[in-house]
């Protein structure tokens, strides 16, 4: 038994005409009534009631087509499932990202997907430092990472999709709070509160060169792991901390942002591991610099 041979007696079942099925299925009668003869013949039941003036479904072949309409719209459903996920219209995608680029690049990115690609799942987890997103690819926990180079990893792809400009966060009572712009030696003095260090934070290693620049060390006070708990410590006065401009999207009371000189940025890459480059990957990869070029 094919699969042409239920096709066959769908439409014979449901013209209950033999020429008008033959027309349907662009074949000629005369092998049409063979095939569904072979098929009576595989099931060892008559399905049909032949006359010269009319068609009818016998009890069994009543009973056996709602049965084989089914198992068609499965065979039909699944190969369109099938090439949906062969063109990346469907299927999931888990994506980690840096704290920065959580509040302002992944919400609209989520958003973006969800309007023009609705039958991808598109699971995420935010606020994650690069050594921590980089085991999650290699552990499978995430397909795709939005993270800060440099990025180590042999079987690793890694693409640019922006760069971010540092700036500055300080407590909105701080005596510099009015200025609109500030430089690394306008806060020696400060205490600094930073991302984490010990190499898990490309920030941390960032702000510590930028001292050096300066010819200063950073009076590191407090390192946290998450953006938005050191903008929250900011907040609370505890000190000052330098961040991607997309970090003032969180809009936090209390705290206030400056432009930095000299300006200097950060970039932002996307990572996959080599071979997993999947088509909703593809897909994703498209929006995302799409995105990254309209900013």
């Amino acid at each position: 038994m094919e699969l042409r041979h239920l096709r066959y007696f769908r439409a014979v079942a449901e013209e209950l005409h033999f020429g008008r099925a033959a027309q349907r299925l662009h074949i000629a009668q005369p092998p049409l009534s063979q095939q569904i003869r072979q098929l009576e013949d595989e099931l060892g039941v008559a399905l049909l009631t032949r006359s010269t003036r009319r068609v009818e479904l016998t009890p069994a072949g009543a009973t056996y087509l709602p049965r084989v309409v089914e198992i068609l719209e499965a065979v039909d459903a699944a190969g369109a499932q099938a090439r949906r996920v062969a063109e990346g219209l469907e299927g999931h995608l888990t994506i980690g990202c840096v704290g920065s680029a959580t509040y302002s690049l992944l919400p609209r990115l989520v958003r973006t997907l969800r309007d023009e690609l609705s039958g991808v799942e598109v699971s995420v987890r935010g606020e994650m430092l690069a050594p921590d997103q980089l085991t999650a690819l290699e552990t499978g926990q995430i397909d795709l990472a939005l993270l800060r180079p440099p990025v180590k990893g042999e079987v690793l792809v890694v693409e640019p999709v922006r760069r971010d400009r540092l700036i500055v966060a300080l407590p909105d009572r701080h005596p510099l709070a009015g200025r609109t712009v500030l430089s690394v030696e306008d806060l020696v003095d400060d205490d600094v509160i930073a991302h984490a260090g010990h190499g898990r934070s490309v920030m941390n290693t960032v702000v510590a060169q930028m001292w050096a620049d300066a010819g200063q060390v950073p009076r590191v006070r407090h390192e946290v792991s998450e953006t938005s708990t050191l903008v929250t410590l900011v907040a609370a006065g505890l000190g000052v901390a330098v961040v991607p401009e997309p970090t003032s999207a969180l809009d936090l009371a209390g705290v206030h942002y400056a432009a930095l000189l000299p300006a200097t940025s950060i970039d932002l890459v996307a990572a996959h591991l080599a071979g997993r480059r999947t088509p909703v990957m593809e897909r994703v990869l498209s929006v995302l610099h799409r995105m990254a070029q309209d900013e």
